[in-house]
């Protein structure tokens, strides 16, 4: 009887979590239940398999809606009438059409549509109308008769009460960014539109039993047979798997050659075995396929990285999948791939981000659009957004929503019945056991190569991007075996490929990039790494990992690998990385929990640091096996949507070792440092990716400085803002020129020793209008003059401005005032024009005389902030201020335990919340030396001395010191400007 339920995927309109609708068919004792989700088809196999497991037979189909407009309901009759149903909605989706008043005469496809939208003597065999009970009584002046094969029961089900119905109409209201008194019934659903038992039903429709047999046959004539177990990726790479066996075995000894030499008897004895696992688990063509994306990569001058726990795979590394050699790390294959993974593993792919959209449209066109699709995602609603968009449908003013916001505990609202109602219908929508979707958005990186055609599994849709993306999240795509190949982005893999052809551009010089082994026996690289000259190198410029680094005196690979993961934030809060770094410096005093724990983590001195640490501690000190690993693993990657699973491992972990007799302090202890990995923790094979780019990144700032900090520049920095990338240029001795109407391009630029910022650091500066002053300078030379100039462009006044104000027209002989001044007389005549002009007789100027104008040597300064948001001088330079009074950082080591006073330019701030939800905040300023303040800000502290956004700051507190790394506990702190003595006095 129910062919028109919905869930929330709905989005923004259903109330009903999958799992939930499921359950409740089951209770009511329903045999057969229909999902028909409006313009989409997200949760068809979570649906699907939960009627498996509920034994409910499933119907799949979708409702159809212009806007509000419902247009029919369509019914999934077979699979093939389900790759019709996906085909029809995407052409819809794609091409932003209208779906038309009738539905088209699809195979294997039931179109139901409501009462009085279609004549039932017009009815087509495929077609079909649908009755609610509160439209019977519409029946009774009407002879049914010639059409009683044609009449379904049509009861929406959309939301679980009266309750849920209220939040129905706030999404609605969300959706149409109207109040909740603005809405108009049409856009919302009846009230009726329940899940109403079948008893009653079947009672309101006694009088006419065709329609209840009619309905009962239409249900039995949809069957959706699916093996969730049938791979679904593409199944060869070649014509078969027996060719391709034979191909990916011929690249492994190819690579081998070049990695290893020819006589390596352990990369041989490593690649059969993985060849033998990688026949046994069909997984050549994957390979294969992401090899040939390499490939094009390769041909194509493409920088790339191979990480995750593909790198743990000798035939990736000779398949230069990879650049870490697992042979070196002790890296074992089965963390990559073993017959217990419940799921197959990908490789995570890294491209830059100007490079990565062609690679994906390689793999379109190699692969057919008909069987490859972007991987969907879904964003859900999240608590603090939430509340923002309640508290505007119920017309709150912004005060009164950051009231409640801004409370870290449940604020007092007593009284206060609007607000009570947000936070309840917010708790509803941001459930911790139930993400409520919200829109859907695209996966990081996921592509999905489908051996049948993609619409055969999903709906997709044309984001900006222009690649057509699937209505399925990596959990249904993994659910119905359909794997997605990572091809992600990076800025890091940006500033390798760029400073590349920077240093090739200006030094002549060609670097292989993928000699990292030479790279890590540098000196002066291990000499950078020593001391953390590290920022814009991928991964280990940010202030935490840069005191890690001091802290553990790296110098080489494995440290650097460690170094990768113990930053996670599960290691990290847990207290282990401070015992990591304890048990490091101190490696012939450490204590281990165990004789086992020595064993297994004798090379991390007794801390857990990487997931397959994990897996070692939970196979050998509690004797499970690897099937509860890969539970493990998952959880740890935070690809794990329930709890449920990984608390039956915790249950049996200490059975088990209740059983072995291990001693009860030291489980607790295992298990508490097992636990804080769930979710942010690194696989070896993955920080040995990261650590591989890092000394790609470092070896090009040690070498060629200046080159590599404009290609950082060039991709938008890193980890700080763009500011401090030019500050770390200017230590290079490189000299920084404002941007220059004949010197500079769009981007920045250097030559020699001299760079010219890019114009487009500058606000307000229209990115189509320079780039046509760029191609008339590159068609008809440089300008000679602010005349030429606006001869040959006619520029529009307020784009001239800026030009002068920055100082594009340094060249010229005049300072930016006379310039600004000679600007209005030379634009007074002009008109507008789109074509190069040039004249053949320069006509003269007015012979003006210009007034003396004065000029400070803090202009140009402040014109850069305005225009660039920061000078391009040291700031510290121009400050008004007495700062021989401060204690520079290279002191603070002879101050520990004192109170020192220092100024400081503010970098970046970190933000965090004690155990007790109170925010405090980490530092970083930089003194006029250039050297980096750490500073510590606690609760009472941050509250009474807040930050104020960027600029100077004094500092005063007390240095602490650990293992060589210096910081200020602040007590007091104070933001001064430009001008604080003049102001002072």
């Amino acid at each position: 009887m129910y062919l028109n339920c919905k869930t929330f995927f709905s989005l923004r309109y259903g109330t009903i979590d999958t799992k939930d609708l499921v359950q409740m068919a089951k209770e009511s004792g329903i045999t057969s239940l229909a999902l028909t989700n409006i313009n989409i088809t997200s949760d068809t196999w979570n649906f699907v398999k939960e009627c498996q497991e509920n034994g409910i037979r499933p119907i799949i189909g979708l409702e159809c809606r212009n806007e509000h407009s419902l247009k029919y309901v369509l019914l999934a009759r077979d699979m093939d009438g389900w790759l019709h149903i996906n085909r029809f909605l995407s052409d819809h989706l794609h091409k932003a059409l209208p779906f038309p008043d009738r539905a088209p005469a699809f195979p294997g496809v039931f179109a139901i549509y409501t009462w009085n939208s279609v004549p039932l003597q017009d009815l087509h065999p495929h077609e079909l109308v649908g009755l609610r009970k509160r439209e019977i009584n519409k029946l009774f002046r009407v002879d049914i008769t010639a059409f009683k094969d044609k009449l379904v029961i049509l009861q929406p089900v959309t939301f679980q009460d009266a309750d849920h119905y209220q939040l129905h109409r706030i999404l609605r209201a969300v959706d149409q960014n109207l109040l909740i008194s603005q809405l108009q019934d049409h856009t919302t659903a009846s009230q009726d539109e329940i899940f109403m038992a079948p008893g009653e039903l079947f009672d309101s429709f006694e009088q006419y039993p065709d329609i209840i047999s009619n309905t009962v046959r239409i249900m039995d004539a949809c069957n959706i047979n699916f093996n969730f177990k049938t791979p679904r990726n593409k199944k060869y790479f070649t014509c078969s798997e027996e060719e391709d066996h034979a191909l990916l075995r011929q690249l492994a000894y190819d690579g081998m050659l070049q990695r290893y030499g020819p006589d390596n008897a352990e990369a041989k004895e490593r690649i059969e075995k993985e060849l033998n696992v990688v026949q046994g688990q069909h997984f050549n063509g994957y390979f294969l396929i992401t090899w040939d994306i390499i490939r094009y990569a390769q041909e194509r001058g493409f920088f790339y990285v191979g990480r995750g726990s593909g790198a743990n795979s000798i035939l990736a590394y000779c398949l230069r999948i990879t650049d870490v050699d697992p042979i070196e790390l002790n890296l074992y294959f089965e963390r990559f791939l073993n017959p217990y993974r419940s799921s197959p593993p990908d490789f995570d792919i890294d491209f830059s981000w100007k490079d990565r959209d062609e690679i994906i449209d390689y793999v379109f066109k190699k692969y057919g659009e008909t069987y490859t699709a972007l991987l969907g995602t879904v964003t859900t609603f999240q608590q603090n957004a939430t509340i923002r968009e309640l508290g505007k449908v119920y017309g709150l003013p912004k005060h009164e929503i950051d009231k409640i916001l801004d409370t870290p505990f449940t604020p007092d609202l007593s009284g206060d019945s609007i607000q009570q109602t947000i936070l309840r219908y917010s708790k509803l929508m941001c459930n911790d056991n139930k993400a409520f979707p919200n829109h859907l958005s695209i996966h990081a990186g996921g592509i999905l190569i489908s051996e049948a055609p993609i619409h055969q599994h999903c709906s997709t849709y044309l984001p900006p991007k222009g690649f057509s993306t699937a209505q399925l999240d990596m959990h249904q795509a993994e659910a119905i075996g359909l794997f997605k190949f990572d091809i992600l982005s990076q800025r890091g893999l940006g500033h390798i490929r760029d400073a590349i052809s920077i240093i090739k551009e200006n030094r002549g010089v060609d670097i292989d990039i993928h000699n990292v082994k030479a790279f890590m026996r540098d000196e002066r690289v291990r000499h950078a790494l020593q001391n953390v000259n590290t920022i814009g190198c991928f991964y280990i410029e940010s202030p935490a990992m840069r005191q890690l680094l001091q802290k553990l005196e790296c110098r080489d690979y494995l440290t650097l690998v460690a170094a990768s993961s113990v930053i996670r934030p599960g290691v990290a809060q847990s207290g282990m990385m401070r015992q990591y770094v304890h048990n490091y410096r101190n490696q012939h005093k450490v204590v281990y929990l165990h004789g086992i724990v020595k064993e297994v983590l004798s090379e991390t001195f007794g801390i857990m640091v990487y997931q397959e640490d994990v897996i070692k501690i939970v196979s050998r000190y509690a004797e499970m096996d690897l099937a509860d690993a890969d539970i493990l693993r998952r959880a740890m990657a935070g690809k794990y949507r329930g709890q449920g699973d990984f608390r039956k491992i915790e249950q049996q972990f200490f059975a088990n070792c209740k059983r072995l007799g291990r001693p009860d302090d030291v489980t607790t202890e295992l298990w508490r440092q097992i636990a804080s990995f769930s979710g942010f923790s690194f696989s070896k094979a993955h920080s040995a990716s990261f650590a591989v780019e890092s000394y790609q990144s470092l070896f090009l700032k040690t070498y060629y400085p200046a080159e590599f900090m404009v290609a950082v520049i060039n991709n938008f920095g890193g980890f700080y803002n763009r500011e401090l990338y030019f500050r770390e240029l200017q230590k290079t001795g490189a000299e920084i020129k404002a941007p220059c109407m004949n010197n500079s391009s769009y981007y920045t630029r250097i030559a020699g020793n001299i760079v010219y910022t890019g114009f487009i650091h500058i606000e307000g500066l229209e990115v189509k209008w320079i780039e046509q002053v760029l191609e008339e300078r590159r068609q008809y030379g440089p300008y000679a003059s602010l005349e030429d100039f606006t001869t040959r462009i006619a520029p529009p006044p307020e784009q001239l401005d800026i030009l002068i104000r920055i100082g594009a027209f340094n060249f010229d002989n005049y300072t930016k005032k006379e310039l600004l001044w000679k600007s209005s007389l030379l634009l007074r005549a002009k008109a507008p024009q789109t074509e190069h002009a040039q004249t053949l007789f320069h006509e003269e100027l007015p012979d003006c005389q210009l007034p003396m104008l004065s000029y400070t040597a803090h202009e140009n300064a402040f014109e850069e902030i305005a225009l660039l948001g920061f000078p391009l001088c040291s700031p510290f330079t121009i400050l008004q201020h007495d700062q021989s009074q401060y204690i520079p950082a290279a002191d603070f080591r002879q101050h520990v335990g004192k109170t020192v006073t220092t100024l400081g330019y503010l970098v970046c701030t970190k933000g965090i919340h004690t155990s007790k939800g109170i925010p405090m905040s980490f530092g970083t300023f930089m003194d006029a030396n250039g050297d980096y303040i750490d500073t510590v800000h606690f609760p009472e502290i941050l509250r009474k001395y807040p930050f104020q956004k960027g600029g100077f700051y004094i500092l005063q507190g007390k240095v602490t010191e650990e293992y060589s790394v210096f910081t200020i506990e602040i007590s007091y702190m104070r933001k001064i400007g430009y001008f604080e003595d003049k102001q002072r006095i």
